[in-house]
């Protein structure tokens, strides 16, 4: 079973100070015969909370140009007595006397070879003034007087291949973190010119985000010659040493010679609902073209709803956009289909062939819709049924849609007590032939890529990257989810799919752990993603959603930017690009407020903001559903289509009970009227594991909130997140501490108790108190 990693933050720059260090001899610490040299980055994102004093966040990275290294000390002075570190950091054990700051190595990260780097960070205050420190020690030898190693751009590929009218991506990172922010630009240096930078030719790279992939999509133009061309581009920018893609052009002219490009070009729409179906021009115009979609011949059900006039320009030209068409309610069973005309002046136009899907007892299976909650009733789990029945009170919540993960390869095939993927479909359809008219949704969550939940222990999988990991998760997982799912008996289901918790947010914020470097640099986890999106999203009745961790993990700047630029990145070179997703879900398996129903973001006690309370710790956000508005914006501004929809997990952050305060609080002190406010009662918003008096969620509910196609819960009430003790087991989960209600914490939850309950078993294993108490403190209550 999946869980939620603590509250991490990274720190965008705005200033920087960078000192190198010259090989030395060190006398003392672990690595006492290294030679010991190092460059190391601070950086610090500061802002003002009142006059004259306020907080920031730091980041450090710590790259080593000496002899290898097994654990390391840094070590420097604040310039001012006013700066002082608060006890949140990540990536080393921190502590402050006076002004000098120490932070020592974790387990996990101590070992550097030459050449490697780790990134650290904390959050502090000051008073005063903040500036940068500029002298730093590295096991006890001063750093200076070196020159940094000059990154070097990487690509994923030095030769790419473009068909005529489409595109063609790779990525590019760099070699070592900069001392400041870099612009790579890819540019075209020579070749034929019908070769283009798409998307991608200006990144921006951090001292922080320096390895993390970023895309670049080269285009083709549309002519009408049969020349295959090819061009050659430089990927680079100052302070970097660049690189060269070579590109070649795909020639089509001997098929076809298309001037508008139209994705699908027949569609289904479900009676009382939509479809849609993209456009885009094949090259560059001169000036800009319009569009039209215009209904003909046919059944005069169907209409074109939104998009039937479309303006590309010549910058916007391959940019796909969106034609949404609707089929009227009616009361005959026949299942007619219209002719879409999608035609320019001077252009060769194009046709989309439209079918109605009928719901009045019409044999043709529903098409894709925009809200597969919409109208719908949900799955029930007939394995989580029969044990919530079995628990005191359980059976007036046993009805309810819960989602089957599917943790694992043996999860597909199941057991003989453990229902697999085809006997689900086929109690879904038993259950939708007793439903009447109305379609039913079931849920399953796509959760096994190579170094999975790379930055906690409970729910490891049992792919490793260095182990064939990626080929056997597209060979064995995923082509036999994607079979199943395809078989015609299931078309009438409406199955949706929530890919790989945890997957994407951990290549924002935990590099520093080994299994999260090695998916990022391997491309396990951006590949197998666009993997199962490019077969899932093939599959008309199938519903995509990406994992988009919380609002305590992402809520920050410079969290939240990244990764809105990592979900386009990744979604844009799948077949379908940002059309292969539905939308993205929050909270999964988590335990923030949806909503906190005393304050938001801008209460204000004493003229004081709630961000500067330890609990919101700078946040910008306070509950998962103004988190999940602000993202599912984000996300469309950046190039998602308008329909993105989001789905909130509210299955066990209803927080109710005695403890659930009933008012907003009247303290003017910040923190306490925050923790006298705040409904989620955890002790850290970092805590994730078990989480004690926690209570069962608003039930699932369609269409709650603009933007948000529905409530869901997608982690069955009852199941663990993690053993509270080292319980041994072949599904490559381990002991995690965060799991351990004795566990005092460490950096990620600001050093504070788990709050986990007692006596828990392995994740995804029933935990008959955990769901007592689900269903003790359950809000709304359950009745």
């Amino acid at each position: 079973m999946r869980l939620q990693r603590g509250l991490r933050k990274w720190a965008v720059t705005v200033t920087a100070a960078s000192v190198a260090a010259l090989g030395l001899v060190v006398g003392q610490s672990t690595a006492a015969s290294a030679a010991v040299a190092c460059d190391v980055t601070y950086s610090a994102n500061s802002w003002t909370s009142s006059p004259g004093q306020g907080g920031f966040t730091a980041s450090i990275t710590l790259k080593n140009t000496g002899d290898p290294i097994t654990s390391w000390n840094l070590g420097f002075d604040f310039p001012t007595t006013g700066q002082k570190y608060t006890p949140t950091g990540w990536g080393a054990n921190w502590s402050q006397s006076g002004t000098r700051v120490t932070g020592t190595s974790m387990p996990y990260n101590g070992s550097l070879s030459t050449g490697g780097s780790v990134s650290i960070g904390f959050n502090g205050t000051w008073t005063g003034s903040n500036p940068n420190p500029t002298a730093f020690t590295v096991n006890g030898v001063t750093c200076g007087g070196g020159t940094p190693t000059t990154p070097s751009v990487v690509t994923s590929a030095s030769a790419v291949a473009v068909n005529e009218g489409g595109t063609a991506t790779f990525t590019a990172r760099l070699s070592s973190a900069p001392s400041a922010n870099v612009t790579v630009t890819t540019t075209r240096t020579s070749g034929d010119t019908d070769l283009s930078v798409s998307s991608g030719g200006s990144l921006t790279f951090t001292p922080s985000n320096w390895n993390t992939a970023q895309t670049v999509t080269l285009a083709a133009a549309q002519d009408s010659d049969t020349t295959a061309g090819t061009a050659s581009f430089t990927v680079g920018g100052t302070g970097v040493t660049p690189a060269t893609v070579s590109a070649t052009e795909v020639d089509d002219d001997a098929v076809v010679e298309q001037s508008i490009i139209v994705t699908p070009t027949a569609v289904t729409v479900p009676e009382g609902a939509s479809a849609t179906y993209t456009v885009r021009l094949a090259a560059a115009p001169t000036s800009n073209v319009t569009v039209t979609s215009t209904a003909g011949t046919g059944d005069t059900n169907i209409t074109v709803s939104s998009g039937g006039s479309l303006t590309f320009t010549p910058s916007n030209w391959n940019t796909p956009q969106t034609v949404t068409l609707a089929a009227s309610e009616d009361s005959d069973t026949a299942n007619g289909s219209r002719t879409i005309t999608v035609a320019s002046t001077g252009l060769t136009s194009r046709t989309v062939t439209a079918t109605e899907a009928d719901n009045d007892g019409g044999t043709t299976p529903g098409g894709h819709v925009e809200n597969p909650y919409a109208g719908a009733t949900g799955y029930v789990n007939p394995n989580w049924k029969a044990k919530a029945q079995a628990e005191p009170g359980g059976s007036a919540v046993a009805n309810t849609s819960t989602a089957v993960w599917l943790d694992r390869i043996a999860a597909i095939a199941g057991s003989s007590s453990v229902m697999g993927l085809r006997a689900h479909l086929d109690e879904a359809v038993r259950q939708d032939a007793a439903n009447g008219s109305a379609p039913l949704t079931v849920q399953f969550v796509i959760y096994d890529l190579p170094n999975r939940d790379c930055s906690a222990l409970a729910s490891n999988g049992e792919l490793l990257v260095s182990e064939n990991g990626l080929n056997r998760y597209k060979a064995e997982y995923i082509d036999p989810i994607a079979a199943i799912m395809s078989d015609s008996a299931y078309a009438n289901l409406r199955i949706v799919t929530v890919i790989e918790p945890d997957s994407l947010p951990n290549l924002v914020t935990n590099l520093s752990f080994a299994k999260c470097a090695e998916a990022n640099s391997s491309g396990a986890y951006v590949d197998g993603v666009r993997y199962a999106l490019n077969k899932l999203h093939a599959i008309t009745n199938v519903y995509t959603y990406i994992d988009a961790a919380h609002h305590a993990w992402l809520g920050w700047d410079s969290n939240f930017n990244p990764t809105v630029n990592l979900f386009y990145n990744t979604v844009a070179g799948a077949t379908a690009g940002v059309d292969s997703v539905d939308g993205f879900i929050v909270n999964t398996a988590n335990y923030g407020a949806t909503i906190e129903p005393y304050f938001t973001i801008n209460s204000s006690p004493n003229g004081t903001s709630v961000r500067q309370s330890k609990w919101v710790d700078w946040n910008w956000y306070v509950d998962e559903q103004s988190f999940a508005t602000a993202l599912r914006s984000a996300l469309i501004a950046k190039g998602f289509r308008n329909g993105l929809g989001m789905l909130i997990d509210t299955s066990r952050n209803g927080w109710g009970g005695s403890a659930r305060p009933s008012g907003p609080s009247t303290a003017t002190n910040v923190d306490d009227f925050v923790n006298q406010s705040r409904i989620d009662r955890r002790i850290h918003a970092g805590n994730w594991c078990n989480q004690s008096g926690a209570g069962l969620g608003a039930r699932p509910t369609a269409s709650p909130a603009a933007g948000l196609d529905a409530y869901v819960w997608i982690k069955p009430p009852g199941e663990s997140d993690g053993a509270s003790s080292d319980i041994p087991n072949d599904e490559g989960k381990k002991f995690d501490r965060m799991c351990d209600p004795t566990y005092h914490g460490n950096s990620l939850n600001g050093n504070n108790l788990s709050g986990a309950l007692p006596d828990a078993p392995l994740s995804g294993r029933w935990f008959s108190a955990q769901f007592q108490e689900l269903l003790r403190n359950a809000y709304p209550p359950v009745n």
